[in-house]
């Protein structure tokens, strides 16, 4: 979710929303903030000074295992058999937040690693807000180190000041000659206990007023290798529980046929020959189409394949994607909403020695997560409980008691992990979640019930990175310097039509422009305008939303600047980077760490790209071939981040790999295509998801930094698609407007 901008500190410690109302009120103003430069100690804005706001207790423990613990607030738990459970507030999809929050605790802690776990928070915006965002809970924009850099650490350092209390009591010694290894407290006399030893004694001290953070050079698992993933053991030896794993008495399933186009409405339905199917139980109307609910998902699969279904699908018999992009073409053509504007542009660019002239045309995209949307939900004893990947917890908990008719203090959220997102499980109508509980309702509560999307159901339903057109215009003068820029951008606005539709400033939907405007550039004379057509299909973001275009085409046009000027690519981007000097810096290592400018065998070329995102910034050079098919091949990708402190190494590594991988299956293969309302794709079959066999070597070089941490889970997927399209380039002479790579197959220059 989009979620770096904001206002400042001042909603941080808000009390949590009350109603569905106000969290509308509260996003249409987008009462997201962003962390304030001195933030002071966040643990007292966020829990009160002197309040003891413990930490859940256990599940499955009753309040005798929670009196027993040491909870002094929201975030930490140390119980008698020496384990640290670190409650953790964001939503864990594959981005390794539990591990990076779980290791900001343990650090202050100075706990032993290895008895470290992780539980995810229950939906409660005064205790667990995103910092970022204010009074909200869920996690996006890449914004979890980030906003709880400070936070999680005073939380373990609370946590520690307690033990030492306690120890300092019972040994009848100076606290200040007491240290913790590992998790074990010691004294010069030769005393020493383990963290369980202590947790209860602990419990009983009063809380610090202070806290005092440890400096970085004494850091032992902040920005270490050593720090294995939290989540990773689970995942491997299949303990860990997704939505699909949940198990409650007489879980029954349920499958939705849904509209086959976006405006389609629903005339009749026969469920006849649907009930006859062995397994099925109901057969229902919900606002999202007919469900079916069964016993199991071959009977609800079955049962909705027997359904008789009319539709009227009148009103999307003109939506095309060729049609769109041809509307789009001419709209580009003319005056839009101003990003910016330079009095001069048009009369710089008609000086000009060279315009260079460019339309780029990006494709609707899919999220197309390993896990399809899902979510169970159970209607009892006058409540409501939910079991999915709820990622932004505020709305899903606000939606789904709508849908309900319940109150908010009789819905209860379990936020799971979940098998990926991009984006896709954070959007501001709680889809999954509220269709779950539309079915639960529909069926009178009877029973528990688990709304599973299949991958058809998933792909075809909208909530796609939005279709793009732009048209540039740049100009170069006698010495290759930019005289002007002229920058159109169509496509439709992710924030309105929705509660952040306040967002939307004179016409600019800053998620449609960001990347372009504002620019890392040193550009002179530049002008942006946007048109935001309406259209039936939804959108949403997409890792790195704007970035997801903008970046392609500013690199890329970038590249075909300097090629006209006759400068090198590397070099033509340093001299626009005078007052960027953390982007100049990355793009030199990654230069440098590829070996740019060197000879590379015949057939093979490099392009380069860097760009910044959610604060980080990233530069990628990617090393090309081609097919005996003339069809692209990604061989490596040199990469270069910075974003601030890295807090896990690895996991920073992993998600540039990851970044390559996702933004490479984007580059070569993917796209939605809409034919009269239908979209044609269906599975990976037809919206392919880069093999392994395509996965180029990836090697990533880690800017040094003490800088507070910046994002990692979407800033490298930008870079990848200009990068590729500037070594095509040099491979074959021809340019790269359209994605993906797939539609055309280039032949060696």
């Amino acid at each position: 979710m989009h979620g770096e901008h904001a206002d400042d500190g001042a909603d941080q410690a808000r009390d949590p929303v009350d109603d569905a109302a106000t969290t509308r009120e509260t996003l249409s103003r987008r009462g997201f903030v962003r962390l304030a430069t001195a933030t002071g100690l966040l643990l007292g804005m966020q829990l009160g000074r002197g309040e003891r706001a413990r930490a859940a207790p256990a599940q499955g423990t009753g309040e005798s295992g929670a009196a027993d613990a040491l909870a002094p607030n929201a975030f930490v738990r140390i119980t008698p058999d020496d384990l640290v459970t670190v409650i953790v507030k964001h939503h864990e999809m594959g981005q390794g937040t539990a591990t990076g929050i779980a290791t900001l605790v343990a650090e202050e802690l100075d706990a032993d690693w290895s008895r470290v776990r992780v539980e995810y928070a229950p939906s409660d915006p005064k205790l667990y807000n995103n910092l970022a965002w204010g009074p909200m809970q869920g996690t996006g924009g890449s914004s979890a180190m980030k906003a709880g850099f400070q936070q999680m650490r005073e939380a373990g350092a609370a946590a520690r000041a307690l033990l030492v209390a306690a120890a300092a009591k019972q040994w009848k010694v100076p606290a200040r000659e007491i240290t913790i290894e590992r998790g074990t407290l010691r004294h010069k006399s030769g005393k020493e206990a383990r963290f369980g030893a202590l947790a209860s004694p602990a419990a009983k001290e009063p809380l610090p007023k202070d806290v005092k953070l440890k400096e970085p050079r004494d850091f032992r698992l902040i920005g270490k290798e050593q720090t294995r993933r939290v989540d990773s053991a689970a995942k491997c030896d299949g303990s860990a529980v997704y939505t699909m794993d949940v198990k409650l008495p007489g879980l029954l399933t349920a499958v939705i046929a849904r509209p086959p186009t976006f405006s389609a409405k629903l005339v009749s339905f026969d469920a006849k020959a649907a009930r006859a199917v062995p397994g099925v139980t109901d057969v229902v109307k919900v606002p999202e189409g007919v469900a079916v609910v069964a016993k199991g998902m071959w009977a609800a699969l079955e049962g909705r394949k027997a359904l008789k279904l009319s539709w009227d699908t009148k009103k999307d018999a003109g939506l095309s994607t060729e049609a769109l992009l041809a509307q789009y073409k001419k709209q580009a053509k003319t005056r839009g909403a101003r990003a910016v504007e330079h009095a001069d542009t048009k009369a710089q660019l008609a000086k000009s020695k060279q315009v260079i002239e460019a339309v780029y045309e990006l494709p609707f995209l899919a999220h197309a997560t390993m896990e399809p949307m899902n979510c169970v939900a159970w209607l009892h004893d006058g409540k409501l409980e939910t079991w999915a990947g709820h990622q932004v917890q505020t709305l899903d908990h606000q939606l789904a008691a709508e849908a309900a008719g319940l109150p908010l203090d009789k819905v209860e959220l379990h936020t799971l992990i979940s098998g990926g997102s991009f984006g896709r499980r954070a959007n501001p109508w709680s889809d999954y979640v509220v269709e779950a509980v539309h079915v639960a309702k529909a069926i009178g509560g009877r029973a528990p019930v688990r709304v599973q999307r299949t991958r058809e159901d998933d792909l075809r339903a909208g909530l796609y990175r939005p279709l793009y057109v732009h048209d540039v215009r740049a100009g170069l003068d006698a010495a290759g310097a930019i005289t002007g820029w002229a920058h159109t951008i169509v496509g439709q606005s992710i924030q309105a039509g929705g509660p952040f539709e306040a967002m939307v400033k004179n016409g600019i939907d800053e998620t449609s422009v960001e990347g372009v405007w504002p620019t890392q550039y040193g550009i002179p004379n530049m002008s942006v305008d946007l048109h935001s057509p309406k259209l039936p299909v939804r959108v949403l973001w997409w890792r790195s939303v704007g970035h997801t275009h903008t970046a392609f085409v500013i690199e890329t046009m970038m590249d075909e600047l300097a090629t006209a000027a006759g400068k090198d690519p590397v070099a033509f981007r340093l001299a626009l980077l005078g007052d960027k000097p953390r982007h100049a810096a990355v793009l030199k290592l990654a230069a440098d760490k590829s070996g740019w400018g060197k000879p590379l065998p015949a057939g093979k070329a490099r392009g380069v790209a860097v760009h910044e995102s959610f604060d980080s910034v990233v530069a990628q050079v990617a090393e090309v071939s081609l097919t005996a098919q003339g069809k692209p091949r990604v061989e490596r990708v040199t990469v270069a981040v910075d974003c601030g402190l890295a807090i896990n190494p690895d996991v920073v590594r992993a998600q540039m790999e990851g970044g390559v991988g996702f933004a490479l299956s984007a580059a070569l293969y993917n796209e939605i295509t809409i034919e009269h309302g239908h979209v044609k794709q269906s599975n990976f079959h037809d919206y392919r998801s880069l093999r392994i066999e395509d996965m180029p070597h990836v090697d990533v070089h880690i800017m040094a930094s003490a800088a507070p941490p910046t994002g990692v889970g979407e800033p490298g997927v930008p870079p990848l698609a200009p990068a590729v399209a500037n070594a095509l380039f040099q491979l074959t002479g021809e340019r790269v407007r359209r994605l993906p790579f797939a539609r055309r197959a280039p032949k060696q220059a």
